[in-house]
């Protein structure tokens, strides 16, 4: 990947992680048109980038993300809904699936800092990623059905049952309501709340010790959760017998021993 300026929201690269930080304060980083097709493309291209390890999901200012600007996309999707336009109705609900899908098939961990309200499209973004690490001001709703919209949006009714089960899935999806930052903790939708102050350089801390692990051992365990989930038992463990002995063949799996008997770090392929 050659172009690491996107032009809709902000990206910096330290020590293996990749920070990208969605950048529209003002209307608490809503997404348009052109986020969710930088944001998709920008994802999918990250996946060459050697140099990147692991990756941190940030809003800036006051929220993680507010879904959908209502001027710069509802708006549209209301005009396309009056023209009857399916297809092009079609071709917006796939891109915003294109970002999720994007952001789970990222080979390296994701740890989302979410600093406040995460809300519609900005909820799902958070959920999709591997860690969610939250602010006490942080609020999450997956509000579609406050719009005349299906929770199943962007991969909600695949992701969140496995995250915080069923049974609370389906209130969260059916209602839409807003979850606090503890309540939302306290029923596994986020790792570890912490204050505002040290939100990012907690999810920094947490994407570096990542990024020092063994890479293609954490791609793989991604790969394997989201692969298993719709596997029978059976094949599920066939699954994981051949992944681990294509790994016991990788460099990785040789200098963690090596560092083990050594009684020093492990220093994985970069």
């Amino acid at each position: 990947m050659t172009d690491l300026s996107p032009r809709s929201f902000r990206y910096a690269e330290e020590a293996g992680v990749g920070t990208i930080r969605l950048d529209r304060p003002d209307v608490l980083n809503a997404l348009t048109f052109e986020v969710y097709a930088e944001l998709r493309d920008f994802l999918a291209a990250l996946n060459a980038r050697d140099s990147v390890r692991a990756v941190v999901l940030a809003g800036e200012g006051r929220a993680f993300c507010s879904g959908g600007d209502v001027k710069e996309i509802i708006g549209e999707l209301v005009a396309l809904h009056r023209a009857r336009d399916a297809e092009a109705l079609l071709a917006f609900t796939r891109m915003t699936c294109d970002v999720v899908r994007n952001l789970r098939r990222l080979r390296k961990p994701v740890v989302a800092a979410v600093n406040g309200v995460a809300c519609g499209a900005g909820a799902v973004i958070a959920l999709a990623s591997d860690f969610r690490i939250a602010a006490p001001e942080a609020r999450f709703a997956f509000l579609f059905p406050k719009v005349g919209l299906s929770g199943a949006d962007m991969g909600a009714c695949w992701l969140l049952p496995r995250v915080v089960g069923l049974a609370r899935a389906t209130e969260l999806l059916l209602l839409g309501d807003f979850v606090p930052a503890e309540e939302a903790h306290r029923i596994g939708l986020v790792h570890r709340i912490v204050p505002r102050e040290r939100l990012e350089a907690e999810a920094g801390a947490l994407a570096r010790r990542l990024a020092d692990g063994p890479a293609e051992a954490l791609a793989a365990t991604k790969e394997m959760l989201d692969l298993e989930a719709i596997l029978p038992f059976e094949e599920a463990l066939e699954a994981e017998a051949r992944r681990q002995a294509d790994l016991m063949l990788h460099p990785d799996f040789l200098e963690a021993y090596e560092a083990g008997v050594a009684k020093r770090p492990a220093r994985f392929r970069r």
